[in-house]
């Protein structure tokens, strides 16, 4: 009985030993994203993106010979969960950075959390302004609102043209932020605003606010709004003859919204993070495996995750595996070669530098049409 106690107690000490042995070869990160709702495509696309870009960071030897490990939950695009996950991550799971791939709101709420915490997390493509004012240890990978917005109102005025403008903005965080920077800057070139009209999330009936438009004549539609609600836009608009370019943003940037906007989608421009005509191995890679793996189109929301989890690993390798020289090494990070292109580096507030990419959609596919770098345009405030 003696001996078989000893056994027991070895047996168990050997487990927990090889635990930790096995505990000790892992670096864990966190990632939340939507994956239930109406922003699941979106979810889905920040997950695959993210676990290709720990599967390649693996195979390229992972954190000073430890495996990346990936540990994920689903926010289902609600603050309170996206809380609840933040208080999980870091006191259950013990991760010593984090990814948002969800949307603003959530983001923004988890935010403090993780500074409270001291633990690095960064934005892959939520814009609102006041995640990184969270505090130090938040950066964004993706672009403030602000500064898509006024990329937006560049290519209007600049690139198109346009002296008269009509805006359709969808009426929440993310939709208020990118019109204003979009109003902000096609004012500043000139152009007069002839209509500034908003719509509520999930809205379908796009009609009466379009003809409103149509008998404004304007040179060009700024419209902002997630895929589901901009491929009803350019369906409607085009069904009721309404003959103008319609400029977008990120929110446009999906395979869905192709799929849902058919034949209405070619001829639309929007300003986001990838240009899949890019020449660069990285992007090339990325797409093929993408596609293959998943068989469909990669989006931006895939392309600035796969950044986000990428600048966090390189900012590990750098600094070890304590959160706070993490932070300092993301905050130092300087032209990172990312798959949104080449990151310059992040400003005070954690915000991005980077140049946009602008999109056409030619023959039902997202293709080349400008690049901005301006710095002007592209850099972000700092208060």
């Amino acid at each position: 009985m003696k001996t078989f106690k000893i056994f027991v107690v070895l047996t168990v000490l050997l487990f927990a030993f090889t635990t930790m042995a096995f505990s000790a070869d892992v670096v864990k990160i966190g990632l939340f994203v939507p994956l239930t709702g109406f922003a699941a495509a979106d979810g889905a696309s920040a997950k695959h993106a993210a676990l290709l870009a720990v599967e390649r960071i693996n195979k390229e030897g992972g954190i000073n010979g430890k495996k990346l490990e990936l540990v994920i939950y689903d926010d289902r695009v609600k603050s309170q969960e996206a809380v609840a996950i933040a208080r999980k991550l870091v006191e259950q799971d013990k991760v010593i950075g984090v990814v948002s791939g969800s949307y603003s709101t959530p983001t923004r709420a988890a935010a403090p959390i993780y500074q409270r915490y001291g633990i690095p997390m960064i934005a892959a493509y939520a814009t609102h302004p006041d995640i990184t004012k969270a505090g130090n240890f938040i950066f964004r990978a993706g672009f403030l609102a602000a500064v898509e917005g006024r990329a937006g109102g560049y290519v209007a005025t600049k690139l198109l043209g346009a002296k008269k403008i009509a805006v359709l903005t969808m009426d929440n965080d993310f939709g208020r932020a990118l019109s204003a920077g979009f109003v902000k800057e096609a004012k500043k070139n000139g152009a007069e605003i002839v209509a500034n009209l908003s719509f509520a999330l999930g809205e379908k009936d796009f009609s009466p606010m379009l003809t409103k438009i149509k008998g404004l004549a304007p040179d060009v539609l700024y419209s902002t709004g997630y895929y589901s609600e901009g491929a009803l836009v350019v369906k409607q608009a085009k069904d009721l003859g309404l003959n103008v370019r319609i400029v977008g943003q990120e929110g446009f940037d999906s395979p869905m919204f192709l799929k849902i906007a058919g034949d209405a989608a070619n001829g639309v421009i929007i300003t986001t993070d990838l240009n899949r005509d890019d020449k660069r191995d990285l992007v090339k890679w990325f797409i093929k495996e993408y596609t293959d793996r998943y068989k469909m189109d990669p989006d931006m929301v895939g392309a600035s995750t796969f950044d986000a989890v990428y600048i966090l690993a390189s900012a590990i390798k750098k600094a070890g595996e304590n959160p706070k020289k993490i932070r300092d090494a993301i905050a130092q990070t300087k032209d990172f070669n990312g798959l949104t292109g080449v990151i310059k580096g992040f400003n005070k507030l954690g915000e991005v530098v980077k140049d946009v990419q602008v999109q056409e959609v030619k023959n039902g596919k997202f293709t080349y049409f400008n690049v901005i770098s301006d710095p002007e345009i592209i850099t972000p405030p700092e208060k």
